[in-house]
């Protein structure tokens, strides 16, 4: 009798087995977390950058990710992380998938020169709007390579969609017929750095016209210099001091806190005593020369001397112009550096082939070398250091204290 129930249950198990497995198998592995890998790529990303600026939040707030890759136009939930080309993404797209997306991953052009205007102009909106908030989701970027173009290639083409399948059968095909992408990314979770100490040097920075220009003309202004000091017959009266300071994206804090060792130091004075101070930004641009100042030098003085010097110099290569802006101290970040040594009652000023410190250009992941005019900033680099040698050993004439293959490009 046992056995003869054995038998029927053995029968029953038999007939209906395949059916359920016909059932259950598709809807395990839609639901399934972890989809079946056929293949895995890795290529490294990088996070968007995250700080806290005057208590103010500024970036990525996240950086785990472990969610299913869609594209621009079939992602729709936090369960999907948007894959993406930086030239497709719009700022109002960013503003969606940043309250609705559950992360984001960009990657970047090929040939950055290769953009259009309008592309590039997008691409300023889109990155402004990045950076001026705070975003809750995990934000990375990879650089373009031939093996991403084909997953992103792969993911625009997919047919994984949860609104436009026709019937829940066709959205079912669709989940287990079409090529689907898991982003892993593993990694802690971010956490703030309380003490962090900014390195005054030019290779930690990104940004080769602002700020990498302004660097390389100071190293070549330190380089040219250094050689007349070096001698006695050429050693000027006036003392020079160069500083390299960092920070400058975060609202100039290495000036600021160099300033604050040194001012507020027992022999602050010396420095309270300088004739002005120069402070160079994003110059690797031909045109116009713009003396940005948050008061016009009074008239006699060493800063207006200089500047007289600065259009001797630049007659026939570039036109000298002085934009003069107040500072703004209701501003959560100030206009240009030397605002830092204004507020501090020091004469300064900033040169730049930059008009507006609004410009999107200052800070743009499109600033790479290959936009950068070499031509132009060393004509620059020419006119500044003739000015200043100009300045600080009386010469009248419009004469440089270099001969012409002192300033060379090799040292870029």
């Amino acid at each position: 009798m046992i056995f003869n129930e054995a038998d029927e249950l053995a029968e029953l198990l038999k007939g209906i087995f395949p059916f359920y497995l016909l059932i259950a198998l598709p809807l395990f592995i839609i639901i399934s977390p972890v989809c079946p890998v056929a293949a895995s790529h890795e290529f490294p990303v990088y996070r968007m950058q995250q700080y806290d600026l005057h208590g103010v939040p500024h970036g990525c707030r996240s950086a785990p990710v472990n969610l299913e890759a869609r594209s621009l136009s079939s992602w729709s939930t936090t369960r999907h992380c948007v894959v993406a080309r930086m030239q497709d993404i719009s700022a109002d797209q960013f503003r969606e998938i940043r309250a609705k997306a559950g992360a984001l991953l960009v990657a970047l052009p090929e040939d950055f020169s290769a953009l259009s205007e309008k592309q590039k102009q997008a691409s300023h909106s889109f990155q402004k709007g990045m950076l001026y908030q705070e975003v809750f989701i995990p934000v990375y970027f990879a650089v373009w390579t031939a093996e991403l173009q084909s997953i992103l290639d792969d993911v625009a083409h997919s047919k994984l969609t949860d609104e436009k399948a026709g019937t829940a059968a066709q959205a079912l095909l669709h989940s287990v017929s079409a090529n689907g992408y898991q982003i892993v990314i593993n990694t802690n979770k971010a956490s703030p750095r309380m003490d962090v100490n900014i390195a005054s040097i030019q290779e930690l920075a990104f940004g080769a016209e602002s700020n990498g220009s302004g660097v390389v003309l100071l190293l070549e202004l330190v380089r040219l210099f250094s050689n007349l000091y070096a001698s006695s017959s050429t050693f000027a009266r006036a003392n020079l001091l160069f500083l390299l300071s960092g920070g400058g994206k975060l609202n100039y804090q290495g000036s600021k806190k160099w300033l604050e060792d040194n001012l507020d130091a027992v022999d602050g004075s010396l420095l309270q005593d300088a004739s002005f101070v120069i402070c160079l930004d994003s110059l690797a641009h031909k045109g116009t020369l713009h003396v940005h100042v948050s008061k016009p030098p009074k008239e006699g003085s060493s800063a207006a001397n200089f500047l007289k010097e600065l259009e001797t110099a630049s007659e026939n290569k570039a036109k000298v112009e002085m934009v003069h802006k107040k500072i703004n101290l209701k501003e959560e970040v100030l206009a240009w550096e030397h605002e830092r040594y204004s507020i501090r009652r020091l004469p300064a000023f900033t040169l730049s082939s930059i008009r507006s410190h609004k410009d999107p250009t200052r800070g743009t992941i499109l600033d790479v070398k290959k936009s950068l005019n070499m031509e132009a900033l060393m004509q620059n680099a020419r006119i500044v250091a003739q000015a200043l040698s100009s300045h600080i050993y009386n010469i009248s004439t419009p004469i440089s204290a270099f001969s012409e293959d002192m300033v060379s490009d090799t040292h870029v």
